[in-house]
């Protein structure tokens, strides 16, 4: 079949199985106009709305943008100019967002450090982006401090949490952020600054298609990779997101949201740093993930939306006395599966609890933007997660997806495994500094992702995994993310890692690194789940068990396979 016949049979199963209550575009509020210019306008229309609430303190729309004015006027005052990189090394909290949108209002360059970096990561992607100039968190500042000479920075500016946190909170604080800071010689206080910086600067033409943002990866294959994206990548995600996920009861009235995934990451910037202020809605931001604080603030605020990952709904859902909380707000409950994954009776039990349906989330990449897929409307009779692991639902509007064989990039018929390959308007423009990377990667618009999946025969993605995780065992394909998923619902499996081990006899065999619920630690054996496994996998997928009291993390929550495999070598 011909790519051109190939894509129009996929449109018309898509446009077959869209939901009726959706729209084919994204919708732009207030047009396709920059993300600062959305700020403007939701500052000059709702002043004195509360765009983010931090523990109590409230930021409103006229205050970030008054602030991130002030940044951008700093910037100017010191020679930066547009196109030139400011890196912006702190979690979760506001001044995250004035110097996102300062550093977009004069042109220059957003780049997001991971605040769990270490001496050479920081120093690797400071030096890789070239910035000038970086905002970090007081405790951050060491690591900045030890490598400045060592990079192209030029000045730093220093924030602390205590700079935002109410005198009386009316969300519990974790108590590590009350901890007093170091001492930052050399560096300049962000907020003392702002407060005397003049908010005028020089105005320039910032286009929806300038770079605006170095996204990077997350490094598990060689080092990390900046994607190149723009404002206009920002507002079609955005645009996308609203359009998809339109509730057929119809809108909410007051939407809030709840925000604390770690807006360094992509995820976490679309629904924490960009969303609020394309649809001019309330954000509640955590500096982190917190049960209590995250009750308290469903019901203090009444929060509509919030996304997380299963582990953070499980531990709600499990919490001693819910009752307390009145989580009926709740209207809109995304979730991803990275440890612990989505079941039908966690579904269920989220549907008693607040009324709302528990979905998964979207498939994207950092190269895409991230978000890609959605499922909104697909979860009758829990289809999407009876059917083959990991389903991801249909593109979204303007986005394409073919299946090609990974050595020949020949078309895959549905139904069949290939590489996933995506055609998106929020594709990245290069990896930055990497043109021989990028000319791989993207080929006529396409980026091949080097992800396995299938487009079933009703145009449904699915996600199996990454072709270098995908295991041969006598012949027959393994994929770790279904094994991951029946595990998943064993009663005593908290979350699930499988890896492949070269096997003489059998060519690879998978394996199992599992930690269990705290109340079966010590009480299940790996004897046990085996023989679980044998009744309710095909043989060739019961994984050898090993069980693990913790797995190690990524700062999004991802387990760090690769150093799992340092352990499976060892054996």
């Amino acid at each position: 079949m011909e790519e051109k016949e190939y894509l129009e049979h996929l449109n018309q199963l898509w446009e077959k199985s869209w939901p009726a209550h959706l729209p084919r575009k994204p919708i732009y509020p207030l047009g396709e106009i920059p993300l600062t210019d959305y700020l403007r306008e939701w500052a000059r229309q709702t002043p004195d709305k509360a765009c983010l609430i931090f523990y109590g303190t409230e930021l409103t729309f006229k205050d970030l943008d008054d602030l991130s004015n002030r940044f951008a006027a700093f910037l100017d005052a010191n020679s930066l100019q547009k196109g030139d990189r400011v890196a912006v090394f702190l979690p979760n909290c506001p001044q995250f967002l004035i110097a996102f949108y300062g550093i977009l209002k004069l042109g220059c360059v957003h780049v997001p450090v991971n605040p769990m970096f270490k001496e050479h990561e920081f120093q690797y992607e400071i030096n890789d982006t070239g910035a000038k100039a970086i905002v970090a968190l007081d405790h951050l500042f060491p690591i900045v401090q030890s490598v400045k000479d060592q990079t192209s920075l030029q000045w730093v500016m220093v924030t602390r949490f205590s700079d935002f946190l109410p005198k009386e909170p009316t969300i519990p604080i974790p108590s590590t952020l009350l901890d007093p800071g170091p001492d930052c010689p050399g560096a300049m206080d962000m907020m003392s600054t702002l407060a005397e910086q003049d908010p005028t600067y020089l105005k320039v033409d910032v286009g929806l298609d300038n770079l605006a943002a170095l996204n990077y990866t997350g490094g598990t294959t060689g080092l990390p990779k900046g994607c190149e994206h723009t404002q206009r990548d920002m507002i079609y995600t955005a645009g996308c997101a609203v359009a998809t996920g339109a509730r057929e009861e119809g809108p909410v009235a007051n939407p809030v949201s709840l925000g604390y995934f770690p807006i360094f990451w992509i995820a976490g910037e679309i629904g924490g740093v960009i969303a609020p202020i394309f649809s001019g809605t309330t954000l509640v931001q955590l500096a982190r993930w917190d049960v209590e604080a995250a009750l308290t603030a469903i019901d203090r605020y009444q929060v509509t939306a919030m996304s997380g990952v299963v582990d953070n709904y499980l531990e709600i859902m499990e919490y001693p006395d819910p009752g307390k909380y009145n989580l009926k707000s709740i209207k809109t409950a995304g979730c991803s599966s990275f440890i612990k994954k989505l079941t039908p009776e966690y579904r269920r039990r989220w549907k008693e609890l607040t009324g709302s349906i528990l979905k998964e989330s979207s498939y994207g990449m950092t190269e895409t933007h991230t978000v890609d897929t959605f499922t909104n409307g697909m979860q009758t009779n829990d289809r999407d997660l009876k059917s083959k692991p990991v389903f991801c639902g249909l593109p979204m509007p303007g986005t394409f997806f073919k299946i090609v064989g990974f050595d020949t990039g020949d078309l895959v018929p549905l139904g069949q495994e290939g590489e996933i390959v995506i055609k998106t308007p929020s594709l990245m423009k290069a990896y930055w500094n990497k043109p021989e990377e990028t000319q791989k990667s993207i080929k006529e618009g396409w980026l091949y992702t080097g992800d396995i999946g299938m487009l079933d025969e009703e145009g449904y993605l699915h996600f199996l995994g990454r072709r270098k995780e995908m295991l041969k065992m006598r012949g027959m394909s393994v994929f770790p993310s279904e094994i991951e998923t029946l595990l998943g619902r064993h009663p005593a499996v908290a979350g699930s890692a499988v890896l492949g081990k070269s096997d003489p006899e059998k060519g690879e065999i998978p394996v199992a690194f599992i930690k269990l619920n705290p109340d079966d630690a010590g009480k299940t054996s790996a004897a046990e789940i085996t023989d679980w496994c044998k009744k309710n996998m095909a043989t060739y997928k019961v994984p050898v068990i090993k069980i693990v009291k913790e797995f190690p993390l990524t700062a999004t929550g991802k387990i760090k396979k690769e150093e799992l495999r340092k352990d499976l070598e060892k054996d």
